[in-house]
């Protein structure tokens, strides 16, 4: 089978920085299914990875890497009961294994989902990271419901990225909550307005843009750009008791204790977390795409999709990597098999 990985640690515009191979087609054992990849999509993580795994050293074999896809289960190992062959799935999978980057791919059973039957595959690819990671966040670690949590107010940071676009969604159609997602370009502000956000506002000045628009305070946070850049200004605009959520990877620390006064909670999320550990509720995840992948068809919300590449070449990764790493992305970038 082909696939595309990289030896060394490089620049995007290094023609090494991806290398096309033929790999022998893997054999599902366990809990493991073997999926006909179809297409992926192109998140942030893969292009940190590709620029600091390999820094310090070159690997004989190229290391695969990516992690969105959309496929058909190919074989199924001895201990699978969720998917049979031929099933239509989708899954963000484990950053500790070989990734989506390559013709088949094996995946826990338990991280992967049955994929929208009303969605093109491309449509589907773009989705499965993003709706983990929004939806582990708000659900799963912040604790957020539509029950207790309607009509309070959400300040979402990064609006119109990935994992932004998709949390605009959750917060509002199905937590019912005020949502003030930040963007600073036209079509950023559009692309928010879009996804449902009641308020878009600047983050070049956080405080006095979230009082323009009309909030002393706002009850949840959730950061999906830079915790050190924005955190004096969580700490200000955050209610008593309030919670704040972040995925971000801040160089330097944050001072936790600037939030005991207000008692206000604080959340990480790592979407990766349940399946590199093997945690006992690791088949959550099979839950929440299941739970996405429904919400989808029923069109309660829409893909995030925003760009298609035709065809898997290292030209074209190498190309979703530049534009993913140009910070302007709009949405999710889609690669077509």
């Amino acid at each position: 089978m082909k696939a595309i990985g990289f030896k060394k640690s490089l620049p995007v515009s290094d023609p090494e920085s991806f290398i096309e191979f033929e790999t022998d087609k893997p054999t599902p054992l366990g809990k493991d299914i073997l999926i006909k990849v179809e297409a992926i999509s192109v998140n942030p993580v893969d292009y940190k990875i590709r620029q600091n795994s390999l820094k310090e050293k070159t690997q004989n074999e190229p290391k695969i890497i990516g992690w969105d896809a959309v496929g058909i289960v190919e074989e199924v190992g001895n201990e699978v009961t969720l998917f049979k062959k031929d099933d239509k799935v989708f899954y963000a999978g484990d950053i500790t294994k070989p990734g989506s980057n390559q013709e088949y791919q094996l995946v826990d059973e338990r991280i992967v989902g049955f994929a929208p039957k009303k969605l093109t595959p491309e449509e589907a690819a773009a989705m499965p990271l993003t709706a983990l990671t929004a939806y582990e966040i708000l659900f799963d670690r912040m604790g957020l419901s539509k029950e207790k949590d309607a009509g309070k107010s959400i300040l979402i940071i990064g609006g119109a990225g990935g994992v932004g676009s998709i949390a605009i969604q959750i917060a509002k159609k199905i937590l019912g909550l005020a949502v003030i997602a930040t963007a600073s370009r036209p079509e950023t502000v559009d692309w928010c307005q879009k996804m449902g956000a009641d308020v878009v506002i600047n983050h070049a000045d956080l405080i006095q843009q979230v009082h323009d628009a009309g909030f002393e305070n706002v009850d949840f946070i959730v950061d999906f750009v830079d915790l050190n850049q924005y955190w004096d200004a969580f700490v200000t605009l955050i209610k008593p008791q309030g919670k704040i959520g972040s995925i971000s990877d801040p160089v330097h620390p944050v001072d936790l204790r600037q939030l005991k006064g207000k008692s206000v909670s604080f959340y990480w999320e790592l979407m990766f977390t349940r399946a590199m550990f093997q945690t006992d509720d690791m088949i959550r995840q099979h839950e929440i795409l299941n739970i996405i992948s429904d919400l989808l068809d029923k069109g309660i919300i829409k893909s995030t999709l925003n760009t298609i590449i035709n065809g898997f070449f290292s030209e074209n990764l190498r190309k979703a990597h530049q534009q993913l790493e140009s910070g302007k992305t709009i949405g999710k970038l889609v690669l077509k098999f």
